[in-house]
């Protein structure tokens, strides 16, 4: 794994790089996005519906095959066995399912 690989494992999609808190936070819901250019980040989940957890996402990211402006493409998966992640808060896999423009 490589540096920046690292330092994207267990952040949370949307904080600032710089951020010195990057890591899930006390009290929050979480699905980790597996595969994909945001491969190993967390998704804030809090306060999601349960129509909405079983709903797939697009997230902005300059990563993906489109660079700038592009979206990643989540969802969830149907049958999760991570009911008990060892890490507080986190419930939910998301998995890539391609780049969109």
């Amino acid at each position: 794994m490589d540096r920046d690989e690292e330092l994207m494992r267990g952040r949370v999609y949307g904080q600032d790089h710089d951020d010195p808190r990057q890591g899930p936070r006390p009290g929050r819901t979480y699905a980790e996005l597996v595969g994909g250019p945001l491969d190993g980040l967390l998704l804030d989940i809090t306060g999601w519906t349960a129509d909405r957890t079983d709903t797939g996402v697009a997230l902005q990211t300059e990563l993906g095959q489109f660079g700038a402006g592009g979206r990643a493409m989540y969802d969830p998966r149907p049958v999760d066995p991570l009911a008990r992640d060892p890490r507080p808060g986190v419930r939910r896999r998301f998995d890539w399912s391609g780049d969109t423009p």
